[in-house]
Formats: structure tokens, sequence, C-alpha cells
């Protein structure tokens, strides 16, 4: 166990925010079920050239335009995360698509993991044929909380005390214990963006446990020292996706 959250070099994720956009629905049924079977042979190829250790979907319970879905996309390397990038933009599915990437690492994965009170059972892969999708759909067991976060300006010249961090990791926990957390996963982006520089994924069994989360994040004094967006939001398919890990 480690003192405090430590960044990992060991994986590079992809987290890529997306959606369809509108003019996929000018192709007809066939010409869709055709692009879709080509971008899933595609996509399946490299993932098992590079080694694709982790694929996770969530669909936004409010949509913004058409940013309608988180992943994260766990290579053992750059290589994996560029050529997964490259191939999911290729016509002819690529034309359609509202695709933002992100580099990130892993940050800490065993520091939180120790958080978590109530761990879901594994995820069952699909033990049909990847290559054939089946009718893809939210997993409405559970609510997650999508965070995106920076540090204000100032923060680390003010007092872990003046902060309040211990109060707040005291409070987290609480509100973990209390509401079941099933899961809270960390990445830390490569580089930065100018309103967020993390990405959090915080899983409940409740939208009530996902609403106190919320809450809890923006109690005084260490509210004030981080800007944070949050969006609810549900697995999509993990049955299905995780089938597409190569254990």
């Amino acid at each position: 166990m480690t003192d405090g959250p430590v960044l990992s070099k060991d994986s590079v994720v992809v987290l890529y925010l997306g959606g369809r956009l509108p003019s996929w629905n000018t192709l007809t049924a066939e010409e869709q079920a055709t692009s879709s079977a080509e971008h899933v042979d595609l996509m399946l190829s490299v993932a098992k050239k590079h080694g694709l250790m982790q694929l996770e979907g969530y669909k936004l319970m409010a949509p913004i335009g058409t940013y309608q879905r988180f992943w994260p996309i766990e290579f053992p390397d750059l290589a994996g995360a560029e050529a997964w990038i490259e191939a999911e933009t290729k016509p002819s599915y690529g034309l359609y698509g509202h695709y933002e990437y992100y580099l990130a690492r892993r940050w800490g994965k065993e520091y939180f993991n120790s958080w978590v009170t109530n761990p879901p059972a594994p995820v069952v892969p699909s033990t049909s044929d990847p290559k054939f999708t089946p009718n893809l759909g939210e997993d409405k067991s559970s609510t997650a909380v999508l965070l995106f976060d920076k540090s204000q300006p100032g923060a680390a010249g003010v007092s872990p005390e003046e902060r309040g961090d211990q109060e707040h990791i005291d409070l987290m926990k609480s509100v973990a214990a209390e509401h079941g957390l099933m899961r809270l996963d960390a990445y830390q982006l490569i580089g930065r963006r100018n309103d967020w520089h993390r990405a959090w994924v915080i899983e409940f069994p409740t939208q009530e446990g996902a609403e106190a989360w919320m809450e809890a994040e923006l109690r005084q004094p260490h509210g004030q020292h981080a800007h944070k967006e949050y969006h609810l939001a549900r697995k999509w398919a993990p049955d299905y996706f995780s089938s597409w890990v190569l254990r």
C-alpha cells in the first residue's frame, strides 16, 4: 500500500470522448452494417496486434451534442494507443464520428482501490465471436460519475491543512463506505487541457451514491481549490467490450 496516489508509466491510456454524427443516419441500414463490420474487424486487429489491456465504454445520461460516450482504452505502450486512434478515425466509419482523444496514464490505482467497499463481480466476457456485434445497450445496474478536474491556480501554494486535504479524504472515504463505492479509477493527462488535467470514473450501485459523492466533492474548504466538471453515465455493453481484451 502506498501513502498516496502514484502515477503509473506501465501503460498508456487513450481517453476518448465521442459519439456519432447526425450524418450517420443518412446511410441505409445496409451501408451502416457494412461500415460497422469493417470497423469492428479493423479495431479487433489493432487490439490483437498491440495487446489491448482495457476497453470500457460509458454512455452519458445527458449527451452534450454529439459527445455521447466516454471510453478509457489502455495499451502497454504508445504505439498501441496511436494505432487505435488512427484506425478508429479511418473511413468509411471514421467519417461519421465525433472524436476527441487524450493520452493519459493511470494515477493512484492501488491507492484508490483501497477506497472501494463494494467491488462488483468480475464482468463475464461474451463467449460469442466479437466480430458479430449484438444489440448494444447500457447497463442500468449501477451509476458512474465521470469527473474531469484540475487544481485551481495557486492551490499548490496553500498548505494541506488550509486546503483541508485530510478532512476531504476522510469525507470521501465515508461516502464510499456508506454508499458502497464499486470502483474509483483516475487517469492523468500526459499533456494538459486548460479546463482539466485528470479524468475519473467513480461507480456506485445507485444514483443516490453518485449524487452524494458529487456533493461531498464540493464541500469547503477543499472544494474551492479545484475546478470540477461532472457527468452521470451508465456502463455501455460491458460484457461485449470486455471480450475484446485478449487475456
